[in-house]
């Protein structure tokens, strides 16, 4: 048996320290955002966190579309409609199919499992609203093939152009412990639709969606490794932990060895350490051997010579 802890209370921005730039993302009016991570990876918190965001900034009907509801969220400046699988609605295709005749402004999906929901979500961006969803999978890369492989190859052309015009953001997470031992950090992928991303989606070249990513950090992208390295000099997680997350060990590594002061100065502590102590014992050598007695530590005289003084930098 597997017990999971879910907390009723929803998280603010600051309290997940999310990206700044997801407060932008959060607050368009039209597109599609799609949140990707494996089981547990917070997917579902972060999105809950960006909800409340727009429910406390924004006006207009936030309905939500899930199976099961995990966070409940109250009237504040926008009406919040909460239909559930099975209670409010017979299933997912009447959900989704319904959805539009009760004037949305934004649609959460809990899940997007299959080509019809993929679908439905694509069509409520093109109609002018915002959709947010979530999706099994590793990273943005993965998530696209994954959105492509819904679909059979005659379809696949119209999918890329329409996800090339109406995708907003790809966030994809993963829990990293705290070097504190408190809890986890998530480390957040981000890809935004620029120009250039819109291009490489059209042509369908997924694969280079991630140097995209690693060039645009300065427009509010950034790769795992990225993430993990940020986390890294911040003191936030281990460099074991943010290794064994990375996407590319190798390329982490690199970056820490040329990039971190935080390496950088524990890799030199030790030898700033043992010179200042060499510095400190010449000076209480000097003074001890004018007025003081010279310290023992851990001395034991041999039986035909003098005790030896070894002296200490303290």
């Amino acid at each position: 048996m597997v017990l999971r802890t879910i907390t009723t209370q929803i998280p603010k921005f600051e309290d997940l320290k999310l990206p700044p730039v997801l407060k932008d993302v959060t607050l368009t009016r039209r597109g599609l955002v799609i949140l990707v991570g494996g089981t547990g990876s917070g997917k579902s918190t972060s999105l809950a966190a960006m909800i409340d965001h727009r429910n406390e900034n924004s006006y207009g009907h936030i309905i939500t579309i899930e199976d099961p509801v995990e966070y409940v969220h109250k009237n504040k400046n926008c009406l919040v409609t909460h239909r559930e699988i099975g209670t409010d609605t017979n299933n997912w295709f009447a959900a989704l199919k319904n959805t539009l005749r009760q004037a949305p402004d934004v649609i959460l999906i809990g899940e997007i499992r299959d080509r019809d929901t993929m679908e439905y979500a694509v069509a409520f961006a093109e109609t002018g609203h915002l959709c947010m969803a979530t999706l099994h999978a590793n990273s943005a890369n993965q998530a696209l093939d994954r959105i492509i492989n819904f679909f059979p190859e005659e379809r696949r052309a119209q999918l890329l152009m329409d996800l090339s015009l109406n995708l907003k953001a790809v966030v994809s997470q993963r829990l990293v412990p705290r070097t504190n031992g408190k809890g986890r950090r998530a480390a957040i992928e981000i890809l935004l639709n620029t120009p250039m991303v819109s291009d490489l989606i059209f042509k369908g070249e997924v694969h280079g969606l991630k140097d995209s990513m690693s060039k645009s950090k300065e427009a509010g992208m950034q790769t795992f490794d990225q993430a993990l390295f940020d986390l890294y000099e911040a003191g936030e997680v281990s460099y074991e932990d943010a290794m064994r997350n990375a996407d590319s060990v190798s390329e982490f590594k690199l970056n820490v060895k040329l990039n971190s002061k935080r390496r950088a100065s524990e890799d030199g502590r030790p030898k700033m350490e043992l010179s200042l102590q060499r510095i400190s014992g010449d000076k209480e050598t000097d003074k001890s051997s004018e007025d003081q007695p010279a310290t023992f530590q851990n001395s034991q005289p041999a039986a035909d010579s003098p005790p030896k003084a070894v002296i200490t930098g303290r």
